[in-house]
């Protein structure tokens, strides 16, 4: 029978270091928006279990990329980067939630100027993560075959986050993903599903079988990842495991303080570095802009892989 000990003691250490931060005068403002957000996100999940079929607008949308009828924000990223305004940016939402989660930063996104901002809907009875992400292949595909793009983003919160991340490091899609942002996502487990003995919660805890394919070496993978992750992430625990910390990843870990888990996709820090992220590319993939990650782990450390500067990365957010 497997010790409980360790797993009581990381607990304990973590409940102690939750209670010191939430007492925080800065963390209290977070816990007030936490509560706040989710007591509209009852409201609006109804909402957001409808099926998503407005395809006649939906394919207005995809080919509306002229500037007349577009407002100043959307205009000048257009005129600035199509490539950035037109690529795909797919939402995944977490465990036992659905496409409402995304109601504030989807619209934020397309007033900042992406035109093709797509949810991806699977079933809160899903027992498999790699089911959920084979949804999301056939999603990525989809959606590429009828803009014409051969690479999307994808902004994952929660589960949602681990789902993209295994689609591209064990599915292939690291040919179709360009970015992956993920929001409070359990890259290395969480102690806290122990609580819960659904199948899918399993796969979620710290040295389960799923996080050690995770684990395993990803070498050529090209697609670049942030992970957001929060002192005051009340369902990962320890905190500190939403990082995504693997060699063969061009990762960056951004830490944001006084958010809680269910507040990480309508905080406004995210929203802007996903948008300044999302915004500054060239066609090859690779970056323009002071401050954002580039695609490429070669480049990442200096080694331009197209022959520029490197990047440097913004280490004043990263932990």
């Amino acid at each position: 029978m497997r010790d409980p000990r360790p797993a009581l003691r990381t607990l304990t250490g973590s409940a102690r270091t939750a209670v010191r931060t939430v007492c925080r005068p800065a963390s209290l403002a977070g816990v007030g928006t936490e509560i706040a957000w989710v007591a509209a996100h009852t409201v609006l999940y109804p909402l957001g279990a409808l099926s998503e079929r407005r395809r006649e607008r939906g394919r207005d949308e995809l080919d509306r990329f002229t500037l007349g009828d577009l407002p100043p924000l959307q205009r000048g990223l257009l005129m600035g980067d199509v490539v950035a305004a037109g690529t795909p940016i797919l939402l995944v939402h977490g465990l036992v939630d659905n496409r409402s989660v995304f109601t504030l930063l989807r619209r934020a996104l397309r007033r900042r100027g992406f035109g093709r901002v797509l949810t991806l809907n699977y079933s809160p009875f899903t027992h498999d993560v790699r089911a959920a992400a084979a949804r999301l292949a056939a999603l990525v595909e989809r959606t590429c075959e009828e803009t014409g793009y051969e690479k999307v983003h994808v902004v994952g919160h929660s589960l949602g986050g681990v789902v993209a991340r295994y689609y591209v490091q064990r599915m292939g899609g690291g040919d179709r993903v360009h970015t992956v942002c993920t929001l409070g996502s359990p890259h290395a487990g969480t102690w806290s599903a122990h609580l819960l003995p659904a199948p899918l919660v399993r796969q979620l805890r710290p040295g389960s079988a799923l996080m050690q394919e995770l684990a395993e070496p990803a070498p050529g993978l090209r697609t670049r990842f942030v992970s957001f992750w929060s002192d005051l992430d009340q369902l990962i625990v320890p905190q500190r495991n939403a990082r995504i910390d693997h060699p063969d990843l061009a990762a960056r870990n951004v830490l944001l303080r006084g958010v809680g888990h269910m507040s990480l996709p309508i905080d406004g820090r995210v929203v802007h570095e996903i948008a300044q992220l999302l915004a500054h590319l060239d066609e090859d993939g690779s970056t323009v802009t002071a401050g954002v990650t580039p695609i490429d782990a070669t480049t990442a450390t200096g080694s331009p892989a197209s022959g520029r500067p490197a990047v440097p990365l913004r280490a004043p957010v990263s932990q």
